[in-house]
C-alpha cells in the first residue's frame, strides 16, 4: 500500500464512526415515551351530587277499626283516589246494634224511675206542711229524686256511647289521598288490635324525599351558604332533582326543608328533608328515588378520574417537573366529586402538570416526553 493513501483511508475510518455513533444516539432519543399530559388551571364548575332517598306522601295515615266485627263492605279499590269523608268500609258489628236496644229500654226505665221520684216528691211537700211527715222524709225523697235523675243521665250516656260505636262501623276516609293495599277482604273478622291496617290513605299532593348526609357532608355543605342558622342557610340552598326509579328526571324541582336536629351515632349521618309538588299524583309513597343535588364551585382545580390511581386506599397521580420526570403524589378530592371528574382539595396547586393516562406503565423518576392530554 502507497502511504499517500494513508490520509484517504483515516478520512473514511473517522467518517464510518461518526455515523455509527449518530445511529446510537438516535434510537436512545426515541426510546423516551409520551404521555399526554395537562396543566392544572382553577375553573368555575357545577358537579351533580347524588343520594338515596325514599319517598314519603305528606300524609300517611292508617285506617284501623275501632270496633270488632266482621268486613261486610269494601267500598273502594286499591289505587283509588278519595275524598275526606269518603265511605270505606261497612263493618259488620250486630253487638252494637243490640247495645242500642238496650240503652234505649235503660232510658225509657230510668224516664219512669224519675216520674215515680217526682211524684213522691209532689205528694211529701204538702204533707210536710201540714205538719202530717217530718222534714226528713221530703229530704228523702228529694235525695232518690236525684238518684233517679242521676241514673237516667247515665242511660242517655249509655246510649249516645252506643250509638258511637254503631257509627264506628262505617268507616270513612280522613283526608283526601290515594288509597294502597287492603289486606282484609270481606268476612274478615277485624279489631283495633289487629296487626295491619284495613288500609292507608296517602296525601300525595305533595311527598317528601327523605335522604342523609355525613356529618362532614352536612358540615361542608352548610360552609357554602350564608346564614346565622340552619333554617338561614336552608333558604339559600339551592333547587333539588328528584330521579325516579326508571332512571328519568322528574319535572317538578324540590326544595330542601329541614335538617334532621340529631346525628345517628350508629350511622354517623342525619337526616335531611325535600318536598315535592306532585299535582298529577305521578310519584306514590314508599317509592324508592335518587336526590340529585347541584354543587356550584368557583376555582375549583378540577382533574378527570382516570388521572388517578388507587394506592392503599390512597388517591395518586403522576406530576411533571420541569426536567420532565415525573414523580407520584397523593391528593385528596372531595366526597362529592363526580365519577368522571375530581375535585381536588389538597396535594396540587394551580400550573402543576400531571399524566393523564397509561399511569400504569409509569414509576418515579421515569423521563418522560409530554404531549396535550385530550379534554
Amino acid at each position: 500500500m502507497k502511504l499517500q493513501t494513508l490520509p484517504i483511508l483515516f478520512t473514511a475510518l473517522v467518517f464510518l464512526q461518526a455515523c455509527g455513533t449518530s445511529q446510537q444516539s438516535a434510537p436512545a432519543e426515541q426510546a423516551i415515551p409520551e404521555y399526554p399530559v395537562m396543566t392544572i388551571q382553577p375553573q368555575s364548575t357545577s358537579l351533580n351530587t347524588d343520594y338515596k332517598a325514599s319517598i314519603e306522601g305528606q300524609q300517611n295515615i292508617e285506617i284501623r277499626p275501632k270496633v270488632d266485627g266482621f268486613v261486610a263492605q269494601i267500598f273502594v279499590d286499591e289505587g283509588a283516589l278519595v275524598k275526606k269523608g269518603q265511605l270505606l268500609f261497612k263493618i259488620d258489628a250486630p253487638q252494637y246494634k243490640q247495645e242500642v236496644k238496650t240503652a234505649a229500654a235503660a232510658i225509657k226505665n230510668a224516664e219512669a224511675e224519675v216520674n215515680t221520684a217526682k211524684m213522691q216528691v209532689e205528694k211529701t211537700e204538702p204533707l210536710v206542711k201540714e205538719e202530717i211527715v217530718s222534714m226528713y222524709e221530703l229530704k228523702q225523697a228529694r235525695y232518690n229524686l236525684h238518684a233517679r235523675e242521676a241514673a237516667l243521665a247515665q242511660a242517655r250516656a249509655s246510649l249516645a256511647n252506643a250509638r258511637t260505636n254503631v257509627g264506628y262501623t262505617n268507616i270513612v276516609s280522613p283526608a283526601d289521598g290515594l288509597i294502597g293495599n287492603i289486606p282484609y277482604k270481606t268476612g274478615s273478622l277485624v279489631s283495633s288490635s289487629s296487626a295491619q291496617p284495613l288500609t292507608t290513605v296517602s296525601n300525595v299532593s305533595a311527598v317528601y324525599a327523605y335522604f342523609s348526609f355525613n356529618e362532614k357532608q352536612l358540615l361542608d355543605f352548610a360552609d357554602q351558604y350564608p346564614g346565622t342558622s340552619m333554617k338561614e342557610k336552608l333558604a339559600h340552598f339551592p333547587e333539588v332533582s328528584l330521579i325516579l326509579a326508571n332512571g328519568k328526571a322528574y319535572p317538578q324541582k324540590g326544595k330542601i326543608e329541614s335538617v334532621g336536629g340529631l346525628i345517628n351515632t350508629a350511622t354517623g349521618s342525619v337526616n335531611l328533608r325535600a318536598k315535592f309538588l306532585n299535582p298529577e299524583g305521578l310519584i306514590r309513597s314508599g317509592a324508592s328515588a335518587t336526590i340529585r343535588i347541584p354543587v356550584v364551585l368557583k376555582q375549583a382545580l378540577l382533574i378527570p378520574s382516570k388521572a388517578s390511581y388507587e394506592m392503599q386506599e390512597k388517591t395518586m397521580v403522576f406530576l411533571v417537573g420541569t426536567d420532565n420526570l415525573v414523580k407520584s403524589t397523593e391528593i385528596t378530592v372531595m366526597d362529592n366529586s363526580s365519577a368522571a371528574y375530581y375535585v381536588v382539595q389538597q396535594g396540587l396547586k394551580a400550573g402543576d402538570r400531571l399524566v393523564t393516562e397509561g399511569m400504569g406503565s409509569l414509576k418515579d423518576g421515569t423521563r418522560i416526553k409530554p404531549i396535550a392530554s385530550k379534554k
